[in-house]
Parts: structure tokens; sequence; C-alpha cells
């Protein structure tokens, strides 16, 4: 007997927050992926170096590139 019930997916912590930083691109802007909860489902984003730095300090992200 086969189920079609979809499997439960593992609840997400959305207090924590994460970086993967994918380049640092020549026109001096920093390629990023952010995610909450999940680290496996992330948007890329661009900011500048400076901003960027504050980006995760006020997220308080766990950096997955280092």
């Amino acid at each position: 007997m086969t189920s079609d019930a979809t499997p439960a997916l593992p609840i997400a912590d959305t207090s924590l927050r994460y970086v993967r930083v994918l380049a640092h691109l020549p026109e001096g802007l920093v390629s990023f992926e952010f995610s909450i909860g999940w680290p496996e489902l992330a948007v890329e984003l661009l900011l500048p170096p400076q901003a960027f730095e504050e980006f995760c300090r006020v997220n308080r992200v766990r950096r997955l590139d280092t």
C-alpha cells in the first residue's frame, strides 16, 4: 500500500539567518545568498561591501562560506 501523504518539512527556525558569499565582483559588489530558517532555500543578492557587512551585522547571520 502506498501513501499519498506529502512528507512533513522540518520546522524552520526563523531566528536563524544564513549568508554564503558567492563572489566579489569587479564592479565592487558582493554577490551572496541569504536565507532564513533553511540554508538550502536562499535568494541571491548584491550589495556594496560596506552595506554587506552592515546587512550581516543587523541580521546576525551565520556565514556558510567560511
